[in-house]
């Protein structure tokens, strides 16, 4: 075999051949679900049976109410037997051009007839063990058919209106209206006029003189003003209005819904009220107390042709900033979503700063906060994907139960790091991920573009996966293979991905939820640990904007990171004990500070922060900060006396000897090594690997995983094989091999430890990801005899059976084995097979299409893509590869390129699931008949079933590519020595 495949072997211990633990009871009652265990004190089951409460979820599209009760229960049992642990309802139908098929007067959203599809749908996911959550409103954002534009709980937008007028000049009128057309409906705010100062325009924004600013008299809608004579001035008028936004891809109910307001109570309340009166029916209420689950959010995409707005935000602002709005709203208002007027840089950005924390806050308080009271008190928790505006969301990560980023939107993996840095100070537990939704995919995605997308996510503190998603069955209109809720998608094939049972792929679905599901485990196994937490002044995310040095230098030499903002530092958690920032939570071993990267990267702070961060030096927790911060500046327009109280903490700050200031990025690793920071992971050099850390009592597990920072990373993942060190929390602490596809355990036979950790080589494919525990021996179920280890070895492998160290080769000869103490001993193989590949096989395809499945034979002399072979070049379906073989002894079966899924079978029997990213099987002895099962995704089908739609697809190749080669191997025992 290639070295990658012989060295990745020799790390995970040929995990596929071994039981869970290394007893016979321990893997049959393994097999039986009898364990439960766990993370700190784990039976071999609590990794191999993961309960169904981390098992990955679906996004369950509904045609509003077009559903039928029986239908939702067998769909319900299609995902329990699946292996999924819940679905969300949401009623989203943008495939659906033609609205008039649709009813929602009598099966819209909140009509009875959704009523009766969410109570069979809480039955029987009661009945099956599944939780059911429930999407706020019909598609997103949040609305309700209860108001209308006018409404006070409806959106509101600030439009703006303006007119030049020249030095000495009378302005006689109507006050100006909206630049923007918007909602016909709106209310005169305030008129005022500003002197047009040249100096402070950009090349898209008219400069105005801050100080000129004079609010002018309204008379019944009508302005008489006249222009001092210095300068050409700007006379501009204010509307407040309803935005008129509605819930996309609708009507979704009748009378039509409209958004909400989310920065007010008031529009959270007509959510809250609209719920009690029609959704909770008696029996959803019964449900929902007997099965949980939560109140779903989708992103917040308030759509406005003006500035977000709420009625009374010019006495909230002025109560939280201290300082009236009204003069700064020239430079605060926007047409299209574009600025207008600028008061200069430095001022304009300041004023921005504070309108934008203003609503932060409202909307963090008025809209989550209440939101989330009101879910528990309902008997929900409340997930939510809390950005889309120019909000704080990692202090809306603390707020929510389960905070959620999306695979689609998010530009990187700091996006998911900010939202986990909320979750972790706030001691919650999961962090959710709308995953899989490609523009384009339907029909076509594969799990390996999928697995590869979440592997990394997985390492930035992602631990539950909300598949984009599963479809009703039917809808009007809809085509084979049923309906789906992106696609046609602007008479096109739309976004991934409708799975179910309509994709030949479901029928290998087990393999791929259990994957999920062990991975999920593990990343909420005990608290997580990050190195570093790095303080941002604004907390966007969806932005892509990462950390200086850390992110571009510091992950590919295994430091960790996660974003907190100011918020977050007033929580219970936020204290420093033993050096540590929030020790019984992420344990962060040093904060670093640098300047607001999305206002001009100024080096701002509240002084209350400061004030907080001399509080941590105090306590000796190592603080960072990149840049010059002798002359920092409080964000937002600074208040009498503000900066001077800031820069005296500043200078302070620097004096303590936790803390160093640095000039460059450069530099930020020499400073941390000077205050005695080190990772928890090392590796010598560079490297794509990604890892993430959790501590249950005094086992360690981490999670290794060969990923993508960004979604198509430039030049192209490679594979990766270097040795790894590992901290750990129990001094007598020894590695364990868990692995994520057949949920086996095994311990690891070949490491080093020393004081730093213990030390091994990985060895992964682009996506492929490991587990490795570390604790007590004994952990898992296995003896706790301890004996020497492996600490060098020439064979390909080297492994405990039982209490014995068996070394495995494909080549005879004789191989030398290194024990930790200090001994070397050798082992001889006999004669060895030499490796063949597997070229002529009898293929049998199940061929999908509309009318039903049609059985198709071809005998092959080599492995081809279905394409290639004129009868099977448009199938889409399941493909049985048979062939015979004759090895006595053991063997790896290598399948080379597989398109999409695959099982394998040795003498009809069913191996242990095959890890998808990486196809190498260990298939044990006495091989006689050998077959490869394997599934594609739809497209190839769709492309001449449906061309209107699919027919631009290209035609996919499709099934065993390979090559695939038979690698026979030899075992022989080293010494005795007990696990």
């Amino acid at each position: 075999m290639d070295d990658l495949t012989r060295r990745g072997f020799l790390l995970l211990g040929a995990t596929a051949t071994l039981a869970v633990a290394d007893s016979p009871a321990a893997a049959t009652a393994a097999r039986a679900g009898l364990w439960t265990g766990t993370a700190a004190d784990p039976g071999a089951g609590w990794f191999a049976q993961p309960r169904r409460a981390v098992r990955p979820m679906v996004r369950w599209w509904w045609p509003d109410a077009h559903v039928d009760p029986a239908e939702i229960r067998r769909e319900v049992d299609q995902l329990a037997d699946a292996g999924f642990g819940g679905a969300e309802i949401a009623a989203v139908h943008h495939s659906i051009r033609d609205k008039s098929v649709l009813d929602p007067a009598r099966h819209g959203w909140g009509t009875p007839a959704w009523n009766a599809g969410v109570e069979a749908a809480l039955d029987q996911a009661a009945r099956r063990g599944l939780t059911i959550d429930l999407t706020i409103g019909p598609s997103w954002p949040a609305a309700v058919p209860t108001i209308t534009p006018e409404s006070e709980a409806a959106v509101k937008e600030l439009a703006y209106g303006s007119v030049t007028v020249s030095g000495g000049a009378t302005y006689a009128g109507e006050a100006p209206p909206p630049a923007v057309a918007g909602h016909p409906a709106r209310k005169l705010l305030l008129v005022q006029a500003a002197r047009i100062e040249p100096a402070n325009s950009t090349r898209d924004e008219t400069g105005l003189d801050p100080a000129s600013v004079v609010e002018v008299t309204v008379d019944g809608g009508q302005v008489s003003w006249t222009a001092p004579a210095d300068g050409e001035w700007m006379l501009i008028a204010y509307w407040e209005r309803g935005s008129g936004q509605r819930p996309e891809s609708g009507p979704h109910t009748a009378p039509e819904a409209y958004v909400v307001d989310h920065f007010s109570q008031s529009g959270t309340q007509a959510v809250i009220d609209y719920w009690e009166s029609t959704l909770l029916t008696p029996a959803v209420r019964r449900l929902l107390k007997r099965s949980g689950g939560a109140l779903f959010e989708d992103s917040i995409e308030i759509e406005t042709d003006a500035l977000p707005w709420t009625p009374g935000l010019l006495a909230e602002f002025e109560r939280r900033r201290g300082y009236d709005l009204a003069p700064f709203l020239p430079v605060i208002v926007l047409a299209s979503e574009d600025p207008v007027f600028s008061y200069g840089a430095v001022l304009t950005r300041h004023a921005r700063k504070d309108y934008w924390d203003t609503v932060s806050e409202l909307f963090n308080e008025n809209h989550f906060t209440m939101l989330r009271d009101w879910a528990h008190s309902i008997g929900l928790e409340l997930r939510a994907q809390p950005y889309g505006l120019q909000t704080d969301a990692i202090a809306a990560a603390a707020i929510i139960d389960v905070p959620e980023g999306e695979s689609l939107g998010f530009k990187n993996l700091d996006d998911y790091r900010c939202l986990a840095g909320g979750r972790d100070l706030a001691g919650r537990e999961v962090m959710s991920c709308e995953a899989g939704a490609y523009q384009g995919g339907a029909y076509t995605t594969t799990w390996k573009k999928l697995l590869r997308t979440m592997g990394g996510a997985y390492a930035a503190g992602l631990n539950q996966t909300v598949l984009h998603g599963f479809s009703y069955a039917d809808a009007p209109g809809a085509a084979w293979p049923g309906f789906a809720a992106f696609t046609p998608y602007n008479g096109t094939a739309g976004y991934a991905e409708s799975w179910g049972p309509r994709q030949p792929t479901w029928r290998h679905m087990a393999d791929l939820s259990g994957y999920f599901a062990r991975v999920h485990a593990v990343m909420r196994a005990g608290t997580p640990r990050a190195d570093v937490a790095v303080l941002r002044q604004t907390g966007y995310t969806k932005t892509g904007i990462g950390a200086s040095w850390f992110t571009a230098s510091g992950v590919p030499l295994g430091w960790t990171h996660q974003f907190i903002s100011a918020p977050l530092l007033g929580l219970p958690a936020a204290k420093v004990a033993r050096g540590r920032l929030a020790p019984d939570g992420p344990a962060y071993k040093a904060l670093f500070v640098e300047g607001d990267k999305f206002y001009a990267g100024e080096r701002t702070m509240t002084v209350d922060v400061a004030r907080r961060l001399l509080e941590y030096a105090g306590a000796g927790l190592p603080i960072v900060l990149q840049g010059d911060w002798r002359a920092a500046s409080v964000p937002g327009v600074a208040q009498a006396s503000e900066n001077e109280q800031l820069r005296t903490l500043i200078g302070e700050l620097l004096s303590r000897p936790s803390v160093r200031m640095v000039a460059t990025q450069a530099d930020v690793p020499a400073a941390l090594d000077a205050l005695g920071v080190r990772p928890d992971v090392r590796y010598a050099t560079a490297s794509t690997l990604l890892t993430a850390r959790r501590v249950a009592g005094d086992v360690d597990y981490y999670y290794l995983c060969n990923g993508k920072h960004v979604e198509n990373p430039k030049p192209p993942l490679a594979p990766i094989d270097h040795d790894v060190t590992l901290a750990r929390t129990a001094r007598d602490g020894v590695p364990y091999l868990l692995d994520p596809w057949t949920g086996r355990v095994q311990r690891a036979a070949l490491y080093t430890a020393d004081g730093v950790g213990i030390r091994l080589r990985v060895a992964l494919r682009p996506g492929e990801s490991m587990v490795v525990a570390i604790g007590r021996p004994g952990l898992f179920g296995t003896s706790a005899r301890t004996a020497p280890h492996v600490v060098a070895t020439d064979a390909d492998l080297v492994r405990y059976d039982g209490g014995t160290l068996v070394v495995r080769a494909s080549r005879a000869g004789t191989y030398t084995t290194t024990l930790s103490d200090g001994r070397t001993v050798t082992s001889v193989l006999g004669p060895v097979p030499e490796p063949v590949v597997l070229s002529s096989w009898r293929l049998e395809v199940a061929d999908w299409r509309p009318e039903g499945t049609v059985t198709q034979r071809v005998d092959l002399d080599r492995l081809m893509p279905w394409s290639d072979i004129p009868e099977l070049a448009d199938v889409s379906g399941i493909g049985v590869y048979t062939t015979d073989v004759h090895v006595d002894g053991g063997a790896y079966l290598e399948l080379g390129e597989v398109t999409d899924t695959c099982r394998v079978l040795v003498n009809g029997r069913r191996l242990d699931p095959v890890n998808q990213l990486n196809p190498v099987v260990d298939l044990g002895r006495g091989v006689k008949t050998l077959q490869v099962e394997v599934a594609t995704p739809l497209g190839n089908r769709l492309r001449v079933a449906d061309p209107a739609v699919y027919g631009g697809l290209a035609r996919q190749p499709y099934g065993l590519l390979g090559p695939v080669r038979l690698v026979p191997y030899g075992e022989a025992r080293v010494r005795e020595a007990g696990p």
